[in-house]
């Protein structure tokens, strides 16, 4: 699926609404900017927070090992 679209002020891209419906995001969501060559590619990260339960314990090592983890597999 492709549609053109227009760079705006402060440089923003607004996606039209049928992709954003049919990708499911959300006002708020993040996503990496990849560019090669000539092309931009933007991917959305997961939201990782629905996944996983919010509060829990855990050190600052397993938190570190994990966000190396999850942005590896979002990276992909």
């Amino acid at each position: 699926m492709s549609q053109i679209v227009r760079l705006g002020r402060k440089y923003a891209i607004y996606l039209p609404k049928n992709i954003v419906s049919s990708l499911n995001l959300k006002e708020g969501d993040k996503f990496i900017l990849k560019v090669e060559g000539d092309q931009i590619i933007l991917k959305p990260l997961p939201r990782f927070l629905k996944k996983r339960p919010v509060w829990s314990r855990t050190s600052i090592e397993e938190f570190e090992r994990e966000s190396e983890e999850l942005l590896e597999e979002a990276l992909k």
